[in-house]
C-alpha cells in the first residue's frame, strides 16, 4: 500500500460488513459510520505516529468510538508495537491493521485499559534510588556513562584499592560492600586485575576511573 486512499476500501468493507453505513471524508474525519444511530470514525495514516495519535484523540471528543487505520507492518511482536498498543488502550483508541491483501484486523477497540502496572519494575527503581548515595546524572545527557547504584560501588571498591593491591575479604571489611567478590570476579568495567590468586589491583581503566568520577567519590 502505498496512499492512505488505499486503505480506505479495505475498512469500508470491513465496517459494512458489520452493518455499518460508511462515508468518506465526513468534515475532516477520514472515514465515518454509523450503525444503529451509534457513530464511529477511523482516521487513516501509513503509519503509526504523533499526528495520528493526535487526530485520534481529537476525534474523541465528537464520539467515544474512534479507530485508528494503518498497513499491517511486517512484524506486530517487536517492543515497539507492543508500546503502540498499550498507548492506544490507555487512550481509549481502536487500532485496524490492513495486510496488502485487504485483510482487516482491530488489534483493540476504543475501550480505555490502564497500563498493566509492574510491581518489578517499581521494585527495580526504588532500590536503584535507595542504593545510589547522591545525584550524580543529569536527566537526558548523554557523554559520560550513568552513574548507577553498582558503579558506585564498584568505584568504592576501587578507591579502597588505589595504589595498592586487596583481597576480596579485607575491602568488604572496610568498605561494608558485600558484593566487593563478585564486583572483582566479573569485573564488568574493566577496572580490576587479578595479580596471583585472591589478590587484586587496579588497571589502566581502573585509575581513570578514580579521576572521572572523582566528583563521587569525594561525597
Amino acid at each position: 500500500m502505498a496512499r492512505e486512499t488505499d486503505l480506505y476500501l479495505p475498512v469500508k468493507k470491513y465496517l459494512e460488513g458489520q452493518g455499518f453505513c460508511v462515508r468518506g471524508e465526513v468534515l475532516d474525519c477520514d472515514l465515518a459510520a454509523v450503525k444503529d444511530g451509534e457513530l464511529l470514525l477511523v482516521e487513516l495514516k501509513m503509519a503509526v505516529n504523533l499526528d495520528l495519535i493526535l487526530q485520534g484523540n481529537e476525534r474523541k471528543r465528537i464520539c467515544p468510538d474512534v479507530y485508528l487505520a494503518v498497513p499491517q507492518p511486517k512484524n506486530m511482536g517487536t517492543p515497539r508495537w507492543r508500546k503502540i498498543l498499550r498507548l492506544c488502550r490507555a487512550l481509549g483508541l481502536g487500532l485496524l491493521v490492513v495486510s496488502a491483501k485487504g485483510l482487516v484486523q482491530p488489534l483493540c477497540h476504543p475501550l480505555i485499559q490502564a497500563p498493566r502496572k509492574s510491581s518489578r519494575n517499581k521494585g527495580l527503581l526504588l532500590r536503584e534510588i535507595q542504593g545510589r548515595s547522591g545525584d550524580y546524572n543529569i536527566g537526558g545527557s548523554r557523554g559520560r556513562p550513568l552513574v548507577t547504584a553498582y558503579r558506585e560501588q564498584a568505584l568504592q571498591v576501587a578507591k579502597h584499592i588505589g595504589d595498592g593491591r586487596q583481597r576480596p575479604k579485607d575491602i568488604v571489611a572496610a568498605t561494608g560492600i558485600a558484593a566487593a567478590p563478585g564486583i572483582l570476579q566479573k569485573n564488568y568495567y574493566g577496572w580490576f586485575q587479578r595479580v596471583e590468586r585472591g589478590i587484586y589491583c587496579l588497571s589502566a581503566l581502573g585509575q581513570q576511573a578514580l579521576l572521572d568520577y572523582a566528583d563521587v567519590l569525594g561525597k
